[in-house]
């Protein structure tokens, strides 16, 4: 029996219209899974926009294909958590007991631990890598400068959210148990399991687009100054529409997906790690992953309050963007001012919000997934 009225339906349709007739983005999707079933699957506006090689606009469906940022990171941590399940692997092993070469013995990054990584302690959020993404592609490019990267501060003392690092951490911890590149491990474990038929971690060599072309905003007040990095969101979008980047693979930032696999795969999450007959996790290491490891007010890469699981962000802050007064069981994560995923195993509840319109992070984006998982959540509690 459907959870949701047509009433209320109707009015989270009416929502997520209106994000798009004012200009929030140019395309969208939004899906929602109750009680394992799939109870919304919205999508709308133009997939291609501001693109100038088309020659005309392509309409944003359901099975239209995203770049999904940092909501990649719950699915490269999955494969990590699989391996747990397996046995290879536990949490509070050192990273150098898997890959010896990632740290001096003896030295304060030696004692980093599988569980650092995940919890976003670990102490190298941030390296030259992360601006040169020429150089993502190569992946023993990448592994030779985490290598050689020290600790800005003691593994599992400070939690600094590590945008593009956590990825290749994750990914080469994976290669080193398995044997297998996170591209494959996470399709095997995770992907095609649950029947997530649009989404992996980047474009492979026999898939090809149509991927959504992203659109970076200015912001709407205007008065902030821009973090370091990439560039403006403009830049951003550019460099993550390009070929090279879809190809890439990038495990903390270049998922290409859609908004009804995310929340499947969250729906399987909420529900313990199985979904369908298809189990990806055992439900202890669920209940571990979903648990709250590391918490601060002022997070040292974004400046605000975080709080951590192992592979996902918990709910519970005034910064996040699971909706207004979040239960803190809510767990999920969001990816660069453009999308969102969520689950409230509580209520068996799954969400995700996937737009191709980059907009100011704490402010803009976090408002309007904000307030259309409101409006889910009051659809689904009426």
């Amino acid at each position: 029996m459907a959870r949701i009225s047509e009433g209320d339906r109707q009015r989270v349709r009416e929502l997520f219209e209106r994000h798009l007739e004012v200009g929030l983005h140019h395309g969208a999707q939004c899906a929602v899974y109750v009680d394992g079933e799939l109870e919304l699957d919205l999508a709308g506006g133009q997939a291609n926009a501001g693109d100038e090689s088309s020659e005309s606009a392509l309409p944003t469906t359901p099975d239209t294909r995203h770049v999904l940022f940092s909501c990649t990171k719950p699915y490269a941590a999955a494969a990590l958590h699989a391996l747990v399940c397996d046995g290879a692997l536990a949490y509070d092993d050192r990273v150098v007991d898997h890959w010896p070469s990632f740290a001096e013995a003896g030295s304060t990054k030696a004692s980093t631990t599988v569980r650092h990584v995940l919890s976003h302690t670990a102490g190298l959020p941030s390296g030259d890598i992360d601006r040169r993404p020429e150089l993502w592609d190569d992946w023993a490019a990448v592994v030779e400068r985490l290598e050689a990267m020290e600790p800005v501060s003691p593994p599992g003392k400070r939690p600094a959210y590590h945008s593009l690092t956590f990825g290749w951490l994750v990914g080469e911890l994976v290669r080193r148990v398995s044997g297998s590149p996170i591209e494959r491990v996470v399709a095997d474990r995770v992907f095609d399991p649950l029947e997530m038929n649009d989404t992996g971690i980047g474009l492979r060599d026999d898939e090809n687009g149509p991927v959504a072309t992203l659109t970076g905003f200015d912001a709407f007040d205007g008065c902030r100054d821009l973090e370091e990095g990439l560039g403006g969101h403009a830049e951003i979008a550019d460099s993550f529409n390009s070929e090279a980047i879809h190809r890439a693979v990038i495990p903390a930032a270049n998922g290409i997906g859609t908004a009804r696999d995310m929340a499947r795969f969250y729906a399987c999450l909420a529900n313990g790690g199985e979904l369908d007959g298809a189990r990806i996790l055992d439900s202890e290491v669920v209940e571990t992953v979903t648990t709250l490891w590391a918490a601060t007010d002022e997070d040292g890469t974004l400046g605000r309050p975080s709080r951590y699981g192992l592979g996902v962000w918990k709910g519970g802050t005034s910064t996040d963007p699971f909706g207004s007064l979040t239960p803190s069981r809510v767990f999920g994560h969001s990816g660069l001012g453009s999308s969102v995923g969520w689950a409230d195993p509580a209520e068996n509840i799954s969400f995700a919000y996937v737009t191709n319109g980059v907009r100011e992070e704490t402010y803009e984006h976090v408002t309007r997934a904000s307030a259309l998982g409101d409006a889910v959540r009051l659809a689904v509690s009426g």
